[in-house]
């Protein structure tokens, strides 16, 4: 059998973007929010989803995602529809009137948001037809008593959403004072991998169990996109903003690895 081929990752997070291309994208951040808000996508508030916004591209500014650019568009958007909001509307019997921007952008969402729909049904029924990952429903429902509620792929965003709340609720551990952490990026994947070996499946907040300070938490935040992105996890949500479970695939020979993981 052919060694597996090695994949070469840097251990410093400031040179470390994680790439995003098979990610979702500022559109699907915004679709996102007016989900989680339950807004009235024909009727945004602006002010509210510009700074619920600016606060997670904050985060992905922190985490050095590679995408940034592409968002940093859109917050500029925002505030630009933000600050028009705030003046006299123009008159629309006017020849050289203006496209309202906030109209315009919810016509991008609204396209978007079909286009998104279309996709999920073809991948719903791409995943109906693999065996794959199905999970025999009858074990599930001897352990738990009843049918358990479908589970669905995990967004970037669900992710982000999740992991600050990981931060939040690091903030109320007592102050410890500890050496810092410097986890490279591929030594934390191996340890997740090992921990993921030991059970069908685990909790998200529960895999930043054995990290302390704040960078250690970005570290593992990071090696879960990268183990998505190499293929090496599945990560599912019961129903909308539930609790997210984190499941690690089966070794495919061939597949690729990294130094430091071994291939079964």
């Amino acid at each position: 059998m052919a060694e597996p081929r090695q994949l070469e990752f840097e251990s410093i997070i400031g040179d470390l973007p994680v790439h995003l291309q098979n990610f979702d994208g500022p559109l699907d951040l915004l679709l996102h929010l007016i989900k989680k808000q339950e807004l009235d996508i024909y009727d945004i508030p602006i002010a509210l989803i510009t700074r619920q916004y600016l606060e997670y591209l904050e985060l992905m500014t922190e985490l050095n995602l590679d995408t940034v650019g592409d968002f940093l568009v859109m917050a500029a958007t925002l505030i630009h529809i933000k600050s028009r909001t705030l003046l006299p509307r123009p008159d629309p019997a006017q020849d050289d009137a203006e496209e309202d921007p906030r109209e315009a952008l919810i016509r991008r969402l609204l396209e978007h948001q079909k286009f998104k729909a279309a996709a999920e049904l073809l991948h719903e029924k791409e995943i109906a037809r693999s065996a794959q990952w199905q999970r025999p429903d009858t074990v599930v429902n001897d352990v738990v008593g009843s049918a358990p509620e479908p589970e669905v792929e995990v967004d970037l965003f669900s992710l982000m959403a999740a992991f600050r709340q990981v931060l939040e609720r690091a903030k109320q551990r007592p102050k410890v004072m500890l050496p810092p952490e410097q986890i490279p990026i591929e030594t934390r994947i191996t340890q997740l991998l090992e921990r993921l070996s030991e059970t069908d499946a685990c909790g998200f907040e529960d895999l930043f169990e054995d990290v302390q300070t704040r960078s250690g938490m970005v570290v593992t935040f990071l090696a879960l996109l990268e183990m998505i992105r190499l293929k090496l996890i599945r990560v599912f949500q019961q129903a909308s903003f539930g609790a997210i479970r984190v499941y690690k695939r089966a070794q495919v020979d061939g597949a690729p690895t990294f130094q430091g993981m071994t291939h079964e």
